[in-house]
């Protein structure tokens, strides 16, 4: 039975501390593409982080926001905020001016660590919120790099309560404006000893790759805090996550786990360079953030022959709490609750459904959020006594295994029938032009219609009335015809989320426009 979380209990001691007092000190910990860190180097670096922040004013529970690229600097400033007791609140390092304006504002952040690559919209923004902030620091210059060596390399950490707010993390924005969810130290354990310990089974021989980036809480766990809770290493790197990006650090550093998200996972079999990819080093791939369609899953087997676990998991309850298991993988599906969560498919009243039947997602675990940051309201419809209440549908099988069926405001009524746009992603997704594809219903003259948008793969003497003729009669001829999307519309890419997840609604406003 698994040790109670005591009542004093701080992550950055959880995950970095307690390595180094094991005796892993000279262990890798973090790998970039410059040099490796032990972890006795990571934690003197994440202590000079505490203590320069204490400097600045910072104080127990306050909020710093980190924009910063993945690397050393990220990890230590991510482990020196926790260190004093302080909150995490990681953003895009490429978020735009008017996004940090939000982020800033929204989270009273009293200090701002940004990076030198990206330093002209972080200190604009920075500039122009000056009601809570203190200060603001770019982190890689020789002038912040000189006040962090001027710390100690000791710090004593904050006795901070299990439950004391750790990370703020974000949802995925992909029907409004982020809301910011107060996770504890808590739950950040339980989720690693659930799903990395329990159901993915991470040791200390593993090395990480991730496609995400840290700021993401999928990357987050699986990319720093899974491997650091065991003393293994991960690999980190700064810049966008191109398929050469990772194919080349695959070939460099020989991960044996790699996190990844349905969106690359279709750019890596399309590239020729996978196929000469020598994949023999990796002992699985996961997959989350978005539904992964069947058949792109059969094409990730046959190129890679690696198993990929697609799960699911939200920042509600941190981490994934539905997965297929190692050597039990059903393609198409969540896979079965991690043990410890509870998951069960409900109608609008509450009231369990039976097997087969679409519904709406309730999961329980000792992994729940504490509300949604100045979001009352939508904290009662969401966090319902032990229960979170997700807007995502989905249905059991009769073997008990759960399938994704899609947001429930992207659910449709079509000719007084449901559809489920995932459903026809994957029909769309199997057609050999297709390379990514996102269904949303369009009001058209009182009526929602579904609209297929289409990133095409490159195409000689590319037609696009003919190609959306020819998926429109392919999606009849495979499904049910109501299905079929009445209209088709080609883009060079998809309007993304600050999580990187596809924003439907900007579909929806950029074809209302």
């Amino acid at each position: 039975m698994t040790e109670p979380i005591p009542t004093r209990f701080n992550i950055a001691h959880y995950f970095l501390d307690a390595r180094v007092e094991e005796g892993l000190g000279d262990t890798t910990a973090i790998v970039t593409d410059d040099r490796t860190y032990r972890y006795a180097e990571v934690q003197e670096i994440a202590n000079r982080y505490g203590n320069l922040l204490v400097h600045a004013g910072i104080r127990p529970e306050e909020r710093v926001l980190i924009a910063l690229g993945d690397g050393i600097e990220m990890a230590a400033a991510i482990f020196g905020t926790l260190k004093i007791g302080a909150v995490v609140v990681m953003v895009n390092p490429q978020a735009n001016e008017e996004a940090l304006v939000h982020f800033l504002e929204y989270t009273r952040a009293r200090v701002a660590l940004g990076d030198a690559r990206t330093s002209e919209p972080f200190v604009k923004a920075c500039t122009g919120a000056t009601r809570h902030l203190l200060s603001h620091m770019v982190v890689g210059t020789a002038s912040f790099t000189a006040r962090l060596q001027a710390q100690t390399p000791t710090l004593e950490n904050f006795p901070t309560h299990r439950d004391d707010a750790a990370v703020w993390l974000f949802t995925g924005g992909t029907t409004g404006q982020p809301k910011a969810v107060v996770q504890s130290h808590h739950s950040f354990a339980n989720t690693t000893r659930l799903y990395a310990h329990g159901v993915l089974g991470y040791k200390r021989s593993d090395i990480t790759l991730s496609v995400p980036k840290l700021f993401f809480g999928y990357a987050l766990g699986s990319n720093l805090f899974f491997p650091f809770s065991v003393g293994a290493a991960c690999v980190l790197f700064e810049g966008r996550c191109t398929v050469e990006a990772v194919l080349e650090r695959i070939d460099r550093f020989k991960p044996t786990i790699l996190i990844n998200v349905p969106t690359l996972i279709g750019k890596i079999v399309a590239h020729k360079q996978a196929m000469t990819t020598d994949w023999s080093s990796l002992r699985l791939a996961t997959s989350a953030g978005e539904a992964l369609p069947p058949a792109l899953h059969s094409v990730w087997r046959e190129v890679t022959q690696v198993e990929l676990l697609d799960g699911m998991g939200t920042a509600e309850m941190w981490h994934i709490f539905l997965t297929n298991r190692p050597g039990k993988v059903h393609p198409g599906t969540l896979g079965m609750a991690v043990p410890g969560f509870e998951v069960r498919v409900r109608d609008e009243q509450g009231r369990d459904l039976p097997d087969g039947q679409v519904g709406w997602m309730w999961v329980k675990g000792h992994s729940r959020a504490q509300q949604y940051w100045q979001q009352a309201e939508k904290t009662r419809a969401a966090f319902r006594g032990d229960w979170y209440v997700s807007g995502d549908m989905i249905r059991r099988d009769k073997d008990g295994y759960f399938h994704y069926c899609g947001r429930g405001d992207d659910m449709l009524k079509v000719a007084g029938k449901w559809l489920l746009p995932a459903e026809v992603e994957d029909c769309l997704i199997r057609h050999p032009s297709v390379r990514e594809v996102a269904v949303v219903g369009i009001s058209e003259d009182g009526l929602t219609k579904p609209y297929a948008f289409i990133v095409a793969h490159e195409v000689p003497d590319f037609d696009s009335e003919a190609l959306a003729s020819t998926l429109q009669e392919h999606v009849r001829v495979t499904l049910e015809p109501y299905k079929y999307p009445r209209k088709v519309l080609f883009l060079d890419e998809f309007p993304r989320t600050h999580l990187g997840k596809v924003d439907r609604s900007g579909l929806r406003s950029r074809f209302a426009r």
